[in-house]
């Protein structure tokens, strides 16, 4: 049997402790937002990633792009849009270009629980990442997280 490469194993423990920290980010989140809001993780972050589509010309997300955009499957997505849909909080429309191609925008009533949720989900992350600094192990990657300049 080979000996295990050092390289490899501080590779895999980096991404035990990264996981580890997602984790805990979105188990605290979920909490948060299913308490006050009765969103999810998942469904806050499609409302989110919808919300920032912009209209005209190559402006709106295909299933495909926004299944990437919130980490699922395309399946998993079309399920999360339709229980969305379902309690009025998007609306779904055939594109008018391609009769293939299937929009999807967040309503009025979707845009008002955004904004509702939005801080819950800030002070949540904040929360999460400020009692993740406390370990040792995860303190490092709270600092890169929140060096982290992702454009919006």
């Amino acid at each position: 049997m080979a000996a295990t490469d050092p390289a490899l194993t501080a590779l895999s423990q980096g991404w035990c402790a990264l996981s580890l920290l997602h984790g805990r980010i979105e188990s605290h989140i979920e909490k948060a937002l299913e308490a006050e809001h009765g969103l999810s993780v998942r469904e806050y972050s499609l409302l989110d990633v919808l919300s920032r589509q912009h209209h005209g010309p190559g402006g709106h997300l295909q299933m495909k792009q926004v299944a990437d955009a919130v980490v699922l499957s395309q399946s998993a997505t079309t399920r999360l849009v339709t229980r969305l849909e379902d309690r009025g909080l998007l609306t779904r429309y055939l594109c008018p270009t391609d009769r293939r191609g299937i929009y999807t925008d967040v309503s009025e009533a979707g845009l008002a629980l955004l904004a509702e949720a939005r801080p819950t989900n800030d002070a949540a992350l904040r929360e999460a990442l400020d009692e993740a600094a406390k370990n040792p192990e995860l303190a490092p990657l709270v600092r890169a997280v929140e060096e982290l300049r992702v454009p919006a």
